[in-house]
Order: C-alpha cells, then structure tokens, then sequence
C-alpha cells in the first residue's frame, strides 16, 4: 500500500486535471455565444468531473489514522475455599472484609476497568464469600487469566486469600507470566492453633483375598503438647485396629505402620480416625478413608510334562512374575492326582509324549474347563497330539526336527508388542520344532510364524484359538531357555522382552470373556465429593454387536436410602451419564432396560469420598502471599488496611491508560459521496447546457 501524498499519488492528480482541461477546452472553447460566467462555471464543472473520474481510475488509496484508549485493567481474585471460613483470626470483622473488599473495587472501577472473579476447586466470575470450594488452586487462576487477557493492558492483579493452596503448582512460578504488580490480601491466621490430623495415607490399592497387607498412616499434632490420643481404622464401619497415641511434642510427626487383612471380595472401605483432643481446632481433619479393592486369590497355572526340562523353569519363572498367578508343576505320574478345576490354565509342555503314557490326565484335560496352552518339542507324540484336539492337525513325523526361527505376524492385535519387543523376539535364539506343517482348522490369531533360515513362511509358530468358548494356545518349539538366556547375555538380567512375551501370551489365554449382554460400569471405583459421577453402559445384541435402540434408566441409591433417578444418554453405539456430584457416602446402582423380550439388570458400587485438603492446613501462609507480591513488584496488605490499595494503585505510575493507533487505507472508489458528487455535478452541467441550447 502506498502513502494518500506520494508523488506517484501527484502525478496521476496532475494527468487527470490536465485530459479534464483538455476536454473541457473542447467542448466550450468555441461557445463564446454562451455567457462568459456560464461558459466557465460549465468548464469547470466539466474539468472537475472528469479529474476525479480520471482519479478514481487509478485506485488510489487514502490514509486515515484512528487511537483507541484501552484503560488498565483491574483484576479481583477472591479465594472462596473452606480454609477461609474455617480458620477465623481474632478480631477480623467478616462482614466489614466483604464491605471493604466490594467497596475497593467499586472506586477502582471509577478509572480502570475491573474484572473480578473467585477461585478455589473452580473458578467463577464475581465476588462469592459463601466459602465452600473444597480445594485452593491459585496456580489455576493465574493461568486462566493469562491466557484470557494476553496482549491485554493488565494494570494490577489483587489476590486475596490465606496462602494455603493444596492442588496445582505453586503460585510463584505462574505469576510473571501476567506480567503486572500482583498485590495480595493476607487473610487466615498465622498462629498455630491446638490440632490433631491425619497428613497422609500410604497404602496398595490391590490386594489378595486372605492376604495381609500394611498400611501406613502420618499422624500430625501441633500445640498438643501432653495430649493423649488413640488411632483406630475401621472396614466398613467395624473395628479392626486401634492403637493409643501420644503427643510428645507441639510440632509433633508420627509414621504409624497397621496391618490388616483382606477378608472379603470387592471393593473395600477403610476408615481411619485420631480421638480428637479438647479444644481442637477442626476435627473434620482427624478422619480420612482410603478403598482398597480385594480380588480372589491369585489364578493358579499348571505346567504340566512328562519330564524335567530347562524350559519348564524359563516358564515358571516368567508366569511368576505376574502377582495374578500362581504356578504349580507337576511331573508324569504326579498329573494324574491333581484336581484341573483348581486351575485356570494347563500348560502342556511336550504332551502327549513319547516317553510317557499320559493317556489318563489327558481325558482330564479333555473334561476341564481350563485354556490349554500346547507346546510341542522333540518329545511329544505328534499323532496323540493330533488325537486329542481338533484345532491343529500336525502333519509330519515324530523324532525329525528343525531350527525354526521367530517372525512376528504384524497383523496380530490381541495384546501390544511394541517395536523393540518386534526386534528382539526376531534376532532371538531359533526353537527346535518337529519337522512338518501345522494345518490350522479355523480362525487362529498368530504372534508369530516360523523363519527357516532365511525364508519367512506361513507356518505359525505362537498362535491362539478358540473351541466351544474355550481357550487354547499353541507353540510350535522347544528351547525358550535359550531366549531367556541370550537376553540375559546381553546385560538384561531381567530379560524383558521374554518375560514380557510369556506373560501376556498366559494372561490373554487366562482371561475369561465377559459374555454379559449388558454392561454398566462407573469410570472409577471412588470419586471426590467435587467431582461429577460418571457411568458408562452398554448393551449387546445376540450377534454380539453393540446397540442403543432402548432406554436405560438407573437408580442410585447412598446408604442413607436416598434414591437419585437417571436416563442414560445415548453415543453412537454406546449409553453415558453424568449423574454430577453426588454428597460424600457409599452408592449402590441397578440399571435396567429391555430388548425384544428380554429383559436385562446390571448392578453395582461405588463410592464418595469427604474431602478435607482444606483441613490439612490451618495456618495461614502469609510469606508466600509476601513473596508472589515482592517477585512481581506488589505489595501485601491486611484486611484492615485493603482499601489503601486504591491510593497505592493510583499512584503507580506504570499502570496508565494505553492509546492504539489503527492505520486504515481506503480506495476512493469505496467513498459512495464521491459517486454522488460526480453525477450532481454531470446533471448540473446537462442541465445548464440544455437550457441555453446545447446538446
């Protein structure tokens, strides 16, 4: 864009005077019959029609120059978390602080624009001094109004609040960002106050059924010098340990170990309580519950053979590493004493065999309803092996082997096998399978196929499938203790690639397909009393594909008996609800709809847990509220003192109003009274020419 005086802007002026002179001289230079007045004033309408004509032609641009003033803005950050309302230093005056609070921003408003909000969990638009946020997160709010007002002209941030904030990163490192004073209100008390509380719970969430397990419980005590108290835990509202306790000192820390033992299946509530002593400032911090969830003793693996081998212990210890499961081995004449509904998975390793007549454990395995894992090696009776299931039918002979190295199937998407795993598994040690080729008889998902040398073929290797809803897996190969042993050559001792391959091949043959045709599920087992319940459903037809034709609806129920009614919302093939934040308690939920004739029940547990973050701590963090106002050029002031800050903010000197300039161009051609202009003047000009005769 040029400039509206540029010489280009002169020249193109200077041209279209001079063809409007030209035309004009053509048309009256020989009218001397015409009035001289008239004749010129006609001319020089003529001339000064077809100048801007002629201009206008050339599209050129003119220049305009606006300023807008933006004043500074004010920003009011009230906390409106419960350590606020809680803790009451002496002689602050509540109602006055509201007063005065309100007040400052009114006198504020009369110069600058001013944006207040109030924080704690959340953060909302205007003063709110109810103080029932559950969490204090001014890191949060901080963040949130720099990225609301960047490039704006942010005169000063007021944060008035205790200095206790328990969710988020600290302050401080936020606060530069807004780039602006920060001057903050000190409320709460500094003073330590009488009180017992229970700073931290370290405990497993997963435990086994009959196990014992520890916990371990931080008790803290200020100003209780010489106080007696006790600890006591309970499981779902009984009694299952107590301890007395006592206060030795007034900064008083205590690391308390408590063992208990999961006695029942599920999800289970435990309750930890500290006897609150006289005077206590809060009590509601001497209480906090923790869920544990107890699953059924760990799934037992059989591995079973007709002899030792070094690849039975590969697997043994590989399967052992997974908490979950449980491994037994039994050799030759010990399978045909075992009980195979005590298992949830048979790993044959080389049966049926040569060197042993397992025809008996055999017609076990076949009446079980446990996976079966097969694994084939020079041992094992090929044609019994044929015999005895109908998933694979081997063709070859028994005694002729071959070296058989691993290629992954990368179309195999039962359980991840992540890249290096991929390239491990293929440089890996090859296994000695019986010379033939395995016809599979069905669908089979494959991990891996065989590699002869150097040619890939299509011979699976590692593979599952499925009979009448049973599982069963196949390995073509013996030798996994070379796999294992070439890992841990490589300074891996804990030759992860093998155990991580061996685990996931027994969990996905372990685990049993939920065949329910309805589905309710909350997205977590415990939610927080601030936090939105959410539950998930889903509802199968006889295909086994998901569909949302009816309606679900649900009843919760807390264990006061007061029932919350829902209808899920549909997805696109799937239901969802947002049942919103339910009070602290203990929930059990029956969702029902119906399909055709059926009618389906699906049911539930879950639990609120009472938040007491803001009970953690009672004393007021005053330095920290010093240092975000020093690190950012503020001030701090106390309640008391708060309306100072008009005076203080006024006479900063950096906090002023801000004046933009908007430079716009324009072409002429947009100047609709320019158009207006041209044709009165060419009506004018006819209109007068008729008048005295000429065309």
């Amino acid at each position: 864009m040029s400039d509206s005086f540029t010489i280009y802007s002169l020249l193109t002026l200077t041209g279209a005077l001079m063809i409007g002179v030209l035309f004009a001289w053509l048309l009256y230079g020989k009218t001397s019959y015409l009035n001289t007045k008239l004749r010129y004033a006609l001319a020089a309408m003529r001339v000064v029609s077809l100048t801007a004509i002629g201009f206008l032609l050339f599209f050129p641009l003119i220049r305009s120059i606006s300023y807008t003033p933006e004043k500074p803005l004010i920003i009011i950050g009230q906390d409106n978390s419960l350590s606020i309302g809680n803790i009451i230093p002496a002689g602050f005056n509540k109602a006055k602080y509201e007063q005065d609070i309100q007040l400052l921003a009114r006198k504020l408003g009369e110069k600058y624009e001013v944006k207040i909000y109030n924080f704690s969990d959340s953060i909302k638009n205007g003063f709110d001094f109810s103080n029932k946020g559950k969490l204090s997160n001014a890191a949060r709010l901080i963040a949130g109004l720099n990225d609301e007002y960047l490039n704006r002209n942010v005169g000063a941030v007021i944060i008035a609040s205790d200095g206790i904030f328990n969710r988020g990163g600290s302050p401080l490192y936020e606060v530069n960002k807004l780039k602006a004073p920060v001057y903050t209100i000190a409320l709460g008390d500094t003073i330590p106050k009488k009180d017992l509380l229970i700073a931290n719970i370290n405990h497993n969430d997963l435990v086994y059924l009959n196990n014992e397990f520890n916990i371990e419980v931080q008790v803290q005590a200020f100003e209780a010098k010489g106080e007696e108290s006790s600890i006591a835990v309970l499981e779902n509202g009984k009694k299952v340990y107590e301890e007395r306790l006592s206060i030795t000192s007034d900064a008083f820390v205590k690391n308390i170990p408590v063992r208990l033992k999961a006695s029942k299946l599920g999800l289970l509530k435990y309750t930890v309580q500290l006897r609150p002593v006289q005077h206590e400032v809060s009590e509601k911090n001497n209480e906090q519950n923790l869920f544990v969830e107890v699953i059924d003793t760990r799934m037992k693996v059989l591995i079973a053979a007709a002899g030792a081998h070094p690849d039975i212990a590969a697997l043994k210890q590989a399967i052992g590493l997974n908490r979950n499961f449980e491994v037994k081995i039994a050799l030759a004449e010990e399978l045909n004493a075992l009980n195979l509904n005590d298992y949830g998975l048979l790993v044959l390793y080389q049966l049926p065999s040569l060197a042993y007549d397992a025809n008996l454990f055999m017609n076990k395995v076949a009446a079980a309803k446990a996976a079966v894992w097969y694994i084939l090696g020079g041992q094992s009776n090929i044609n019994a092996f044929n015999q005895v299931q109908k998933q694979v039918n081997f063709t070859g002979g028994n005694n002729t082997m071959q070296e058989t190295y691993s290629h992954v199937n990368p179309g195999f998407t039962a359980f991840d096998l992540d890249e290096t795993m991929r390239k491990r598994i293929e440089v890996f040690d090859p296994l000695f399978a019986p010379f033939g080729k395995p016809v599979v008889q069905g669908n089979a998902a494959i991990v891996l196929n065989q590699r002869i040398g150097k040619i890939s073929t299509d011979y699976p290797q590692l593979f599952f499938m499925t009979e009448n809803g049973r599982k069963m897996g196949f390995l073509i190969g013996e030798g996994l203790w070379k796999w294992k042993l070439s890992e841990a050559g490589e300074s891996m001792p804990e030759t992860p690639v093998f155990n991580s391959l061996l685990s996931k091949a027994v969990q996905y043959l372990s685990l049993k397909d939920d065949k329910r045709k309805f589905k309710v599920y909350t997205s977590k087992n415990t939610f927080d009393e601030n936090e939105n319940v959410l539950l998930n459903a889903v509802l199968y037809n006889d295909s086994y594909i998901a569909i949302n034709a009816p309606d679900v609806s649900i009843s919760i129920k807390n264990d006061q008996g007061k029932e919350y009614k829902f209808l899920f919302s549909r997805t696109e093939m799937a239901y969802q609800l947002d049942a919103g934040a339910l009070p602290p308690g203990n929930y059990t939920y029956v969702a029902t709809t119906a399909f055709g004739a059926h009618k389906y029940r699906a049911q539930g547990i879950f639990f609120v847990n009472t938040m007491v973050a803001e009970y953690q701590q009672t004393t007021a963090n005053h330095q920290l509220l010093n240092s975000i106002s020093v690190q950012t050029g503020g001030k701090m002031y106390m309640p008391q003192q708060l309306l100072g800050l008009v005076d203080e903010i006024k006479e900063n000197q950096e906090i002023r109003t801000l004046s933009y300039e908007d430079r716009k161009y324009e072409e002429l051609i947009n100047f609709k009274w320019l158009f207006g202009f041209i044709m009165a003047l060419l009506a004018l000009e006819c209109f007068f020419r008729k008048r005295n005769g000429e065309i």
